[in-house]
Parts: C-alpha cells; sequence; structure tokens
C-alpha cells in the first residue's frame, strides 16, 4: 500500500492540564501541524495516544475529531489490539472504521503467548478485520518477541499488510526484509533505526519524534527514501541528544513535554504516568 510509506505519525492525545480530559481543539492544532509538516500518514490510538487509559466512547471521539480535521488529506491507521483476541476481535467486526486505511494491532501483552499463540491470535484478527492489519513488535512492552520466522508465516496472509518493527533487533528485521513476501511493508518501530532499516528495505517509519519535529523528521525519512544517506544521516544525528529524553520518564511523557515547549498542548499524561519533571521539563527545553 503506497500511500502507507514514509512517515507516520503516532499521534498523542491532548489532555486539559485542570482536569485532564480530552482537549479537542489542541488535538486539532497538532494534527494540522504534523500534516503541514510532511507526515504522510496519521496513527490514532497507539501506545503514544495512552490507550490503555482512554474510554471507549474517547476513543471513537478522537477517531471522529481526526477524521473531520484531516479532511481526506492523509491517510489514518487506527489501533486496535489487547491480550484477549476475543475481544479485540468484536472491537474490529462492531467498530466504525470509516475513513481508516488499516489497523495497527500490537502483540498480545502480559499473556506472554508462545510464537504459535502468536500467529493464531494474528490469523484470527486478520480474518474478523474488514481493513488490512499491520502486525506490531514491541517486546519492550509487550514483554514477548515476534520472531522473524513468525513474522513470516504471518505475512502470507492476504489481509495482513505489513509489521511495525520495535523490537531493536537489526538482525531480526534484516531476517524479515530478506524473506518477505512483495509487497509485505518493513516499517521502522524506532525513530533512531528508521534510515538503518530503510537502507534494506523497509518503507518508513510509525514516529513519536514526528509529533514535535515533523518536517525535519520527515525530510529525514524522505532522504533515506531516495537513497540520500549522506543527508538522512545528518538530519538523524540532529535527534541523538533529544530521543532518549522522550523515553525517560516513559512515552509520551517526554514527546508531550516537546510539545508543550512548542505551545501546541499542555504537558498532561494520565496515570498511571505522570507529567514530566522539571529537570526532564528543562533539558527538553534546552534541546528545543
Amino acid at each position: 500500500m503506497d500511500k502507507l510509506q514514509g512517515t507516520g505519525v503516532a499521534l498523542v492525545t491532548p489532555f486539559t492540564a485542570s482536569d485532564h480530559a480530552i482537549d479537542y481543539p489542541a488535538l486539532r492544532r497538532l494534527v494540522d501541524f504534523i500534516i503541514e509538516g510532511g507526515a504522510e500518514y496519521l496513527v490514532i490510538n497507539g501506545t503514544t495516544a495512552e490507550s490503555p487509559t482512554l474510554t471507549a466512547e474517547e476513543r471513537k471521539g478522537i477517531l471522529d475529531v481526526v477524521r473531520q480535521q484531516t479532511k481526506g488529506r492523509v491517510p489514518l491507521v487506527y489501533g486496535i489490539g489487547g491480550n484477549d483476541t476475543a475481544a479485540v476481535e468484536q472491537q474490529l467486526r462492531t467498530m466504525d472504521l470509516a475513513g481508516v486505511s488499516a489497523i495497527l494491532s500490537v502483540s498480545p501483552a502480559y499473556n506472554k503467548p508462545s510464537q504459535a499463540g502468536i500467529i493464531q491470535h494474528y490469523l484470527r484478527l486478520a480474518e474478523a478485520s474488514p481493513l488490512p492489519i499491520i502486525l506490531y513488535n514491541v517486546p519492550g512492552r509487550t514483554m514477548s518477541n515476534m520472531t522473524a520466522a513468525t513474522t513470516l508465516r504471518l505475512a502470507q496472509h492476504p489481509n495482513i499488510l505489513g509489521i511495525k518493527e520495535a523490537s531493536g533487533n537489526l538482525e531480526q528485521c534484516m531476517a524479515i526484509a530478506k524473506g518477505k513476501p512483495h509487497g509485505f511493508l518493513l516499517i521502522s518501530g524506532d525513530d533512531l533505526m528508521t534510515t538503518a532499516l530503510v537502507s534494506f528495505g523497509a518503507v518508513g517509519v510509525i514516529s513519536v519524534l514526528a509529533n514535535a519535529f515533523p518536517k525535519r523528521f520527515c525530510d529525514m525519512t524522505r532522504a533515506a527514501l531516495v537513497g540520500d544517506f549522506p543527508k538522512a544521516s545528518k538530519l538523524l544525528f540532529d535527534f541523538l541528544e533529544i530521543n532518549p529524553l522522550m523515553y525517560e520518564e516513559s512515552n509520551p511523557v517526554g514527546v508531550k513535554a516537546a510539545l508543550a515547549s512548542l505551545g501546541l498542548c499542555s504537558p498532561a499524561v494520565r496515570l498511571p504516568l505522570v507529567e514530566a519533571s522539571e529537570g526532564l521539563k528543562e533539558r527538553v527545553q534546552k534541546l528545543l
């Protein structure tokens, strides 16, 4: 799917500072800021959106507002995942997904399924989903890794479009790139590994940093995609200092601190996350 190449942005959910309700005006500003910065598509309701603390009604409201604000300018990917296969199936069958191009579905967390269990989970979702599914491997959060063999087995299903790979394992990513069928999308799930993965076949990234730095990050990804690795590397190196700060107190605490410094939204997050410490805010501001 060509329209999901380049930089996708894992959209944060802005909250009001007073009561941590969803700040829909800030969400609209952020959508425009990211699209005008050059993002190729938006990813809604992922981990960066603090999806575990959003109600079903809030998730619907966010999708409605983003659809309205986007006005068809870029494709939308929507996150639907979980560790209860039947519950995820039910969401896929019943949710209004008009205007959405694909589903991003994270591998089950906490249960720590075997590779056979991961395969069966995704095959069930692929049969239930009205839209193509992008697998999401992020062992740092799920505590189980999807091996390259598992990914390549799932890549054979006609309704499984690609994978967001955030294992941090270059050898595993290379094995996927080597063995994947034509048209299966390898997408970086780690901002700083984007240029490396593009060099051997990735089609882009789903990024956290691009919430706050859409133009610079999109320029980097585009340079890599056209083979201008000197330019891509130069832009990548500019992110080396700030990227660790995005995760120091957990994602999206760091990137919300950056967005607050840019005047785009408050730094508020929902418990059990807490707002960035003053020390982290100061270091983010200094780098900005």
